[in-house]
């Protein structure tokens, strides 16, 4: 087994794609208006989908901006150049750059249908391996 591809279920496609394009550099394949993927590092993985396009699963199975129960986590290189990169880029901050007990250091923010990302550095191995 392989997991191969986590979807946010949005209201905006567009605008949560901007936003991840935004924040890792990455282009989103547009495979309709409402389901893009990115297929590419480094945001390989995630898909961006309309909540006209869920409801083939079913009324009320999914709802768009509604998620406190997941994280995105992206390894950077250097988490206070992301910092000060995304300041005035993000609306929705959680936690500036802070190193955790486990020793990462990490920065926490809301994507625009609050979807939390966590941004970090492990100073005990190269980022990226």
């Amino acid at each position: 087994m392989n997991l191969k591809q986590s979807r946010l279920v949005t209201e905006d496609v567009e605008r949560l794609t901007g936003f991840y394009e935004m924040l890792t550099g990455a282009k989103a394949e547009v495979l309709n208006a409402g389901y893009v993927e990115f297929q590419h590092n480094p945001c390989a993985g995630l898909a961006i989908v309309a909540t006209t396009v869920t409801r083939v699963y079913g009324a009320d199975t999914l709802a768009a901006a509604a998620n406190r129960s997941l994280v995105l986590d992206f390894e950077v290189d250097d988490v206070d150049a992301e910092y000060a990169r995304l300041k005035p880029k993000v609306a929705d901050w959680v936690q500036p750059p802070k190193t955790m007990p486990w020793g990462t250091k990490s920065i926490l923010f809301r994507d625009p249908d609050g979807n939390l990302i966590n941004m970090f550095t492990d100073p005990r191995q190269p980022a990226n391996e």
